[in-house]
C-alpha cells in the first residue's frame, strides 16, 4: 500500500458475479510488507485505534449481483456444487480490488436445501420450508463446515495468489436474512412468508435461526482459519422488520454470531480480525448494532452520518454511506457527492463506501470516479 493511498482491499463476496453493497475502509489497508502471519493482528488493532485522525481512506465498493465488466483469473480446480463460471480470483479494472465469489447461500446448501441460480431472477430454492415439519430435512449444522472445504480451500488458494498485496475479507450473510431465503424461495418484496413464520409459527422461527447461526460460526470461523483477514455480515432484510421483530427475531441471533465467532477464534489459537455488521434500512436499531460485538456499522445511504455519529457513540466505526445511484451522475458530481460524505462523516473511525450494492448497468468507470474521489478528498483531509 503507497502513501497514496492507493484502493488497496480485497473481497470476499458470497455473490454469484462480480459485483459490488456498502464499503471504503481506512482502518484496513495493510502496507505490503505486512507478512500473512501479522496482518491479521495488524487489521485488528488499525480497527480498534481510538481517536486516531488523518487516517488514510480506502475504497471496497460492493454489490448487487451483476456483472460490470469485470475481468475474471481462474484460481484453481476444486470442488464445488456451483458452475466454474461463478468461481474464481476477480479483478476489475480498478487497480488492487480483487475478490473471490462464493455464495451467500453456501451454508444453506450444507444444511441440504437446494439452491439454484435462475437467470433474470436470482437464486431460488425450489423446495423451500412451509411448514414446522420441514425443519426436520436440514442437516445437522455441526457437519456445515466439513461440507463446506471447498471454500476453505479456496480462501487459502486466494490469500496465497494476493501475496500479500491486499486483505481478503470474509462475508456471511446473518441468519434471519437466509431464512427469509429459505421460507421464501427466493427474493421478496414483502417476505410475507418469513413473516407469517414469525407470528404464526415463533418456535419454530427461534429454532430455524438458532440453526444458521449454529452452522455460520464455523463457517465464519473456517473462513478466519482459511485466511480471511476480516469478516463482514449481512442482515440485508433487516428493513423488512420492524423495531419489535427486529429486536426479537434477528438483533439475538447478529449478537450471538459475533460472540461466537469470537470466542471460536480464540479457542483456535487464531488472532481477532475486525467484524462488521451491515444491516441494511436498520436505522432503528443503530444504538443496539453499536452494542452488538462488532468493530463496524455499516450504514446504508438513508441515514445521516452526523445523526448516525451521535446515536452510537465515538467507540464504533461506521462504514458508509453513498447511494448506489449516485453512480449515474456525472463524475464531476460524483466527486462533488464523495466529498460531501467525507465531510459529513469526518476523519475519525470511518470506512468510505457505498449505502448499497451497484446494479448491473452501472459504468464502472463511474465506480472507478468513486473510487478515486475518495482518494482525492481523503487526502486533502489529511492534509487540512
Amino acid at each position: 500500500m503507497s502513501s497514496a493511498g492507493h484502493l488497496a482491499i480485497c473481497l470476499l463476496f458470497p455473490i454469484a458475479t462480480a459485483s459490488l453493497p456498502s464499503g471504503c475502509c481506512h482502518h484496513l489497508l495493510r502496507h505490503p510488507c505486512c507478512t500473512p502471519g501479522t496482518c491479521s493482528d495488524l487489521t485488528h488493532k488499525r480497527i480498534k485505534q481510538k481517536g486516531q485522525s488523518k487516517l488514510k481512506r480506502s475504497t471496497y465498493p460492493y454489490g448487487t449481483e451483476g456483472k460490470i465488466g469485470w475481468r475474471r483469473w481462474s484460481l484453481a480446480e476444486f470442488h464445488s456444487p456451483f458452475p466454474p463460471s461463478w468461481h474464481g480470483l476477480n479483478r476489475s479494472h480498478f487497480p488492487g480490488v480483487t475478490g473471490w465469489e462464493p455464495r451467500c447461500f453456501l451454508p444453506c446448501q450444507a444444511l441440504g436445501m437446494e439452491v439454484t441460480m435462475v437467470p433474470g431472477k436470482g437464486p431460488s430454492f425450489p423446495e423451500p420450508l412451509r411448514e414446522e415439519r420441514d425443519l426436520e430435512r436440514l442437516r445437522d449444522p455441526a457437519t456445515v463446515a466439513s461440507e463446506l472445504g471447498y471454500v476453505f480451500q479456496a480462501i487459502t488458494l486466494t490469500r496465497q495468489q494476493l501475496a500479500g498485496r491486499v486483505p481478503l475479507i470474509g462475508f456471511a450473510g446473518a441468519p434471519w436474512t437466509l431464512m427469509t431465503y429459505m421460507v421464501e424461495g427466493g427474493g421478496s418484496s414483502t417476505m410475507s412468508q418469513a413473516k407469517r413464520w414469525l407470528y404464526q409459527r415463533p418456535q419454530a422461527s427461534h429454532q430455524l435461526l438458532q440453526i444458521l447461526t449454529d452452522a455460520l460460526v464455523p463457517y465464519l470461523v473456517g473462513q478466519v482459519a482459511a485466511g480471511a483477514q476480516a469478516l463482514q455480515l449481512f442482515e440485508s432484510h433487516a428493513g423488512h422488520l420492524g423495531p419489535q421483530l427486529f429486536s426479537k427475531f434477528a438483533l439475538p441471533y447478529i449478537r450471538d454470531v459475533s460472540k461466537r465467532v469470537k470466542a471460536g477464534l480464540q479457542e483456535a489459537g487464531l488472532a481477532p480480525v475486525p467484524m462488521i455488521i451491515f444491516a441494511k434500512d436498520g436505522h432503528f436499531a443503530l444504538e443496539e448494532l453499536a452494542q452488538a460485538g462488532y468493530e463496524v456499522v455499516g450504514l446504508d445511504w438513508t441515514v445521516a452520518p452526523e445523526k448516525a455519529r451521535e446515536r452510537v457513540g465515538k467507540t464504533v466505526t461506521l462504514q458508509g454511506n453513498l447511494d448506489p445511484c449516485a453512480l449515474y451522475a456525472s463524475e464531476e458530481e460524483i466527486g462533488k457527492l464523495v466529498q460531501q460524505m467525507l465531510n459529513d462523516f469526518g476523519p475519525q473511525r470511518y470506512i468510505a463506501n457505498l449505502g448499497h450494492g451497484l446494479y448491473p448497468d452501472m459504468d464502472p468507470e463511474h465506480v472507478g470516479a468513486f473510487v478515486d474521489a475518495v482518494h482525492k478528498h481523503s487526502r486533502l483531509l489529511r492534509q487540512n
